[in-house]
Parts: C-alpha cells; structure tokens; sequence
C-alpha cells in the first residue's frame, strides 16, 4: 500500500518535547538510575539493561505498564507494617513521570541532562569483590528430571580469620537455580551436608536476588582454614544448562562492633489438602536472649500465598513485623529494617502462612495432590528467616 507523502512526514517527524514534557536524560534516567538499573544493566540478570536511551527505549510501553500495576520494581510487604531501607517502590510522582514520558512518545531529550551513572562493578551488586571463589568443575544440569541436592566443596586457601562486609552468591543458570546456601567446614574435614543452617552458614541466595552489604560497624565471620561448601538446589525446567557458581566476598580492615547472625521460625509438619485455596500453616519460636533483629525472608515454593510475622513481647503487648500479602516465589525478597529492632529475651515470634494448592493457581504443578514439606519446587516449605546482629565479646 502506497503511503501518501504527507502521511509519511508525519510519521517519520520526531517526537515534539514541550517545557512540561517529560524526557529521559532529564526525567526518567534519574529515576531509572536510582531505582533500577542495580539490576537492569549490562552483566546482569535483568532480561535488559535501562542504562542508555537505546535500551530502554523499545520496552517503554512495557515499562509503563510494570511501574502502574507496581510490580515493578519488585517489593512484597505490606506499608502498614514496618519502615525498610531496601524499599525500592516508585512514589505516585514517578511513576506519573514515566507514564507522561511514555505517552508522549518517549523522547530522548539533550544529552547533557543526563545524571552521572552509579558507579557499580561488572557483574556485581555488592561491588568489586577482594576475593572471588568458584566452583572448579562445572556441573550439568539435564533438561528434564530432579536433581538431588549437590554439597560443592570450593578450598578458600584462607589461613586467618576475615570478617566479611558483603557477600554475594551468583549462579551461572539462575533459571535453574531454586536456591544456594554456603557454609564452611575444616579444610580437609570429611563433606557434611548438615552445617547449612548451623553456625558455619555464610549467606544464600535464590532467584534474581544481589547480594547482602552489612552496615557498618557489623561483620559476619569465616573463619579461617576452612573449605565453603555450596548446597546447590537445581530445578530442570526442559533445558539443559551448565552451573559454575562463584561466591564474591568484601573484607573488612578491621573486627566489627557487631556479628551478623541469624534465626527463623519453620513447620515441616503439615500437609496441604488437594485443591485447598487457602490452607493455613503455623509456626513459632520465643527468644531465648535479647535480640537485635535486622531483616526478614520469608521462604515458600510455588504455593505459597502469603506469609506474617507477629511478636507477641513478655508484657502480652503484640506487634504485626512484617506483612507479605502477595508472596511471589520469583521474587524471595529480604526486607531489610530501616532500623534494628529490638526484641527482649521471651518474645515470641509467630509465623502464618498460607498456601494456594487450587487449580486457579497458575503456578501450582498438580492441584490433584496433597502436598507435603520436601526439598523440590513441587513440594512445599513454610520458613520464617530473619537476620540479627549481637554485639561481639572483646
């Protein structure tokens, strides 16, 4: 069909910015820069970058969308419940921001508005790491099967104690990574697979998550003459892939004033009916000392709905901590606490989740089936985790 000339010029005219129209190096970069592109860049696991015009220009109308229905940038807890320092939510301006912008043609702007890039390293969240540890194998992964848990032992060579200011866990095959847990043992020490859990444990990590920067003045411990030994949860999904996960660490100069540590609340004893929309599962634990607590994970597979934690104090005063209304298992956020909360010796903590076993879950792998506590993706696990920090003994 022939395009009639006039028709033609307008289509092929550029976009006309007027003085209240939003542009990108003006409007939407600062945004993009401050609350995106941590993961939206070149090296990593967002599916595009948003750093330069050119990227970011073809998914406008995608971008639009994802930022109006809030599901993007990703966050899960409720704002009625506790204040958090890693909340990335757009304000009502911003996303007015970029909505204008997009409707108006998604002009570029004057490149001289750009703000300056973050400054980040390649391939990693928690900066240039001073010490970066690989599995020395590659391990295959089949397209179709289950794979049992794989304990990976990676020699550190580290003779002395570190205190490490950031760790971050990153799979070559995040698609098929389900979860990581590093712990150490005794170089040399025949392999366990109990410690991941225990008081070795030095982080984890699953889908689409960067890695942890403690805050200042706090430390987590490897000791040293110890091996890290990576609990691999591989999940096939119909393609093949390989896995060398590494293991990037920051070091402190000196030892911390505060250790960072960890607890949780978990129930393996329950059983989720066939075809249960709504299924409740309850689990608690008291404090047996005073407790600074820093942040929340909660943990749940594909039926996971939602998940609370509640304090009930030794004064019968009780406090919602965290509320996750919407649990998606792609986005196992930490929510990490604007300020350490303080939970005396005798607290105790409760956490209720609920499970959607039904058909009209999407996700859900066989609503035909009761489900039970298990390892896979189509079993289930119901775990509260929290981080906290301890002052160290001088």
């Amino acid at each position: 069909m022939r395009i009639l000339p006039v028709v033609a010029a307008l289509l092929l005219a550029p976009v006309t910015v007027g003085a209240q129209t939003p542009t990108f190096a003006k409007d939407v970069a600062p945004i993009f820069y401050a609350k995106c592109v941590e993961c939206h860049r070149p090296t990593m696991f967002a599916p595009m970058s948003l750093v330069k015009y050119e990227e970011a220009r073809p998914w406008a109308r995608s971008i639009r969308s994802r930022v109006t229905a809030g599901t993007m940038p990703p966050w899960g807890a409720d704002p009625a419940h506790g204040t958090f320092k890693n909340d990335p939510r757009l304000t009502d301006k911003e996303i007015a921001t970029i909505q204008k912008w997009v409707d108006a043609g998604a002009p570029k702007g004057n490149d001289e508005d750009l703000p300056k890039l973050p400054e980040f390293a390649a391939g990693w969240s928690i900066g240039k790491p001073d010490a970066v540890f690989t599995m020395a194998e590659p391990f295959q992964i089949p397209a179709t099967g289950t794979v049992e848990y794989q304990y990976i032992r990676i020699p550190t060579g580290i003779t002395e104690d570190k205190w490490m200011a950031a760790i971050e866990i990153k799979p070559e095959a995040r698609a098929q990574v389900h979860h990581v847990i590093a712990f150490t043992i005794p170089a040399g020490a025949p392999m366990t697979e109990a410690g991941a859990l225990g008081p070795g444990n030095i982080g984890g990590v699953t889908p689409n998550k960067p890695g942890v920067v403690f805050d200042p003045g706090v430390g987590r411990l490897l000791q040293g003459n110890t091996d890290i030994v990576l609990q691999m949860h591989y999940t096939t999904n119909g393609k093949a892939a390989t896995d060398r996960t590494q293991v990037g660490l920051r070091f402190l100069d000196e030892a911390p004033q505060f250790q960072q540590r960890g607890g949780s609340v978990l129930q393996p004893r329950f059983v989720i009916p066939a075809g249960a929309p709504n299924h409740e599962v309850r689990g608690s634990r008291i404090l047996q000392q005073d407790t600074l607590i820093t942040s929340f994970t909660p943990h749940m597979h594909v039926r996971g709905k939602d998940m609370t934690y509640t304090a009930t104090y030794p004064d019968g005063r009780t406090e919602v901590l965290l509320h996750v209304p919407k649990y998606d298992f792609n986005w196992q956020i930490t929510y990490e606490l604007k300020e350490a909360k303080r939970m005396p010796k005798g607290t105790k903590i409760e956490v209720v989740a609920h499970f959607d076993n039904s058909p009209q879950n999407k996700f859900n792998p066989d609503p035909t089936q009761d489900v039970r506590w298990g390892d896979q993706t189509w079993e289930e696990m119901m775990i509260g985790f929290w981080g906290s920090i301890a002052e160290r003994k001088q």
